[in-house]
């Protein structure tokens, strides 16, 4: 199989491999054009992944340890659509985050706020017939992350996505709307500018639940020129 079952994503949908102001950014990126190769069977037809199991509580980062986890309690859904915006059903989405101090629950995080022992900051859901999805968790704090002086990365949420095929697989980051540290945070700008705004969720007033939690809608398109940028 050599057609393009896929076609590929257009310029200024993802960030370049080489983004000077990302600092590790030139030590992996390559040094030559990539040899673009026509799609194969294994690029087109998996991981499908749809037998993996997956617990009742795994989308509820709030329910995973014995208590409460600290923090504003927050539900962020979306749907997974392709290029042409019809659902993909069956998608399994994973995300990952620090807590609401900032800190992840990592051995690699050297940032000084607490760890909340009741909030590992990682999930998984599978998205339905209509491919939408669904998690509760905390919002997560800001942090430093030393790229430069002063540097701060803006709250965000990882999204690891598997679609039907190799070739709709995504690693993004989920951001809240209007938050300030936006404009100065090179990995967000690493974005081409037209893109930027697929990777902010949208507060969603409708699904929010009273007295309980606020929700935030993040809409994932795994290919075309529609994509959600990939990070």
């Amino acid at each position: 199989m050599t057609q393009e079952i896929y076609r590929r994503a257009p310029i200024g949908t993802h960030p370049p491999n080489l983004s000077p102001e990302y600092r590790s950014t030139p030590g992996r990126a390559p040094r030559q054009a990539a040899v673009v190769l026509p799609h194969t069977l294994s690029e087109v037809t998996g991981p499908l992944l749809v037998t993996e199991r997956l617990d009742a509580l795994e989308n509820d980062l709030t329910r995973q340890r014995m208590g409460e986890p600290l923090g504003e309690r927050i539900v962020v859904h979306g749907r997974v659509l392709d290029e042409d915006g019809r659902p993909v059903p069956q998608a399994l989405v994973e995300i990952w985050q620090c807590n609401a101090a900032g800190r992840y629950h990592h051995p690699g995080d050297q940032h000084d706020a607490p760890l909340d022992p009741n909030f590992y900051g990682g999930g998984r859901a599978r998205a339905d017939t209509e491919g939408r999805y669904h998690f509760i968790t905390i919002k997560p704090g800001a942090y430093p992350w030393k790229n430069h002086h002063n540097a701060w990365r803006p709250a965000h949420i990882h999204f690891s996505l598997f679609g039907p095929a190799f070739a709709t697989r995504l690693i993004t980051q989920m951001y809240f709307p209007n938050d300030p540290l936006l404009p100065f945070d090179p990995i967000y700008n690493s974005v081409p500018e037209g893109a930027r705004h697929r990777l902010q969720a949208a507060f969603d007033m409708e699904a929010t639940r009273p007295e309980w939690a606020i929700a935030y809608r993040f809409d994932i398109v795994l290919r075309g020129r529609n994509a959600t940028p990939m990070e």
